[in-house]
């Protein structure tokens, strides 16, 4: 039995690897790691259709050669080489005795990968329309003024700073209270962050209008964090109104699709709100308006019908008072009819004992004292 040393049959591989794979070759694979340190080491992984890893190399692209593909590859994808993509790349096979198998990788074609992800965005967009979560945020309302917003944004980004200037020095002097909850908005753990700062949001979601996600400021090749379907989901079924400015006028993200609004950036979101608020407060003063119009209509009316009521109220007076003077100019006339004075003028006189009117001769004694009222005069008597 022949017996090698490690040292000589890991050289026998390199020979082989040398002189029987000396080209360069086609690979597709996943970027399952990856790290830049002037060169870019990565790990690249290929996986069964249940998940399951199948095969598994390290990969070095050279500083060199990176500088170049990375630029070539962002411009072309509009997104940067990052963990968790699928990519198509030219190697050389090399083997070392000390780090063993490994790739060099001479150059990547963009578009294997912008096909993965234009299928992959597919499938997400087919998934939330399946689940009937597409529209959801479109059917939210806004509050008549949307003055409380909560922000997810990175703390350092130039976006945010644009977005919080536009608001805080709006042509209108308009007051918004807003509040960041922090997200790392590119990257691998981009749409993770985003979900857990619309987490924090949910837990104190009657203290805000609206929720504001804004990017600027970030590399710009770096937005499929924004096509990932967790994400995307959690936006969609959000229980208050998102309005996206991701900072991008290339494409739309899914994000984009299933929020609320969607405007292109950062300063055009905080624009939005601010018209939003403006065109309120038009309201408002229409309204205004047209209260103090009905005011006056109504207040003009009710004096017209008070006027009316005075002139019915005086003209029932003139008459009342008519009619109770023509019943005392009757009552004069009945009284001056019936008045002693009237009767004495007649030649009638009025006799009377002891205070009392005589009617009847039976109620005279003699002695008594008689007293006859005429119209001149009384004259006294004594009965015999």
């Amino acid at each position: 039995m022949e017996v090698y040393s490690l040292t000589e049959l890991c050289d026998w591989l390199q020979d082989i690897v040398e002189n029987e794979m000396p080209d360069r070759y086609w690979v597709r694979a996943e970027i399952a790691s990856m790290s830049v340190r002037g060169h870019c080491y990565m790990e690249l992984v290929e996986k069964a259709e249940n998940g399951i890893l199948s095969a598994k190399v390290r990969a070095t692209c050279w500083s060199n050669v990176y500088g170049m593909l990375s630029a070539y590859f962002a411009q072309e994808t509009g997104q940067a080489l990052h963990v968790g993509m699928q990519v198509l790349l030219e190697v050389s096979v090399t083997f070392h005795a000390v780090y063993g198998l490994s790739l060099n990788i001479w150059n990547i074609d963009p578009s294997y990968t912008l096909g993965g992800l234009a299928k992959q965005r597919q499938i997400t967009i087919q998934q939330l329309t399946e689940d009937g979560v597409m529209d959801l945020q479109k059917a939210l309302e806004l509050p008549s003024l949307v003055r409380r917003v909560a922000v997810v944004s990175s703390a350092d980004a130039a976006g945010y700073g644009d977005f919080c200037d536009q608001l805080q020095h709006n042509r209108f002097g308009f007051v918004f209270h807003t509040q960041l909850y922090p997200a790392v908005m590119q990257g691998d753990m981009a749409a993770r962050s985003v979900v857990q700062s619309l987490g924090a949001i949910a837990e104190q979601a009657e203290e805000w209008d609206v929720v504001v996600i804004i990017r600027g400021g970030g590399a710009s090749t770096d937005l499929s964090c924004f096509d990932d379907y967790n994400l995307a989901s959690h936006c969609a079924q959000f229980l208050l109104p998102i309005v996206a400015g991701i900072g991008h006028t290339r494409d739309v993200s899914v994000v984009d699709m299933v929020v609320h609004t969607s405007v292109k950036t950062p300063t055009a979101a905080a624009e939005w709100l601010i018209e939003r608020v403006a065109v309120q407060v038009d309201r408002v003063g229409e309204l205004v308006l047209r209260l103090q119009r009905a005011v006056r209509g109504a207040v003009n009316g009710e004096k017209n019908r008070l006027s009316y009521y005075q002139q019915r109220l005086s003209g029932a007076v003139y008459q009342a008072v008519a009619k109770e003077k023509s019943k005392l100019v009757l009552w004069d006339k009945t009284i001056d009819l019936h008045s002693p004075e009237r009767i004495y003028k007649m030649g009638y006189s009025l006799t009377t004992v002891n205070g009392k009117v005589l009617r009847y001769q039976a109620d005279v004694q003699a002695g008594d004292v008689l007293k006859t009222h005429l119209q001149d005069g009384v004259v006294t008597s004594i009965v015999e």
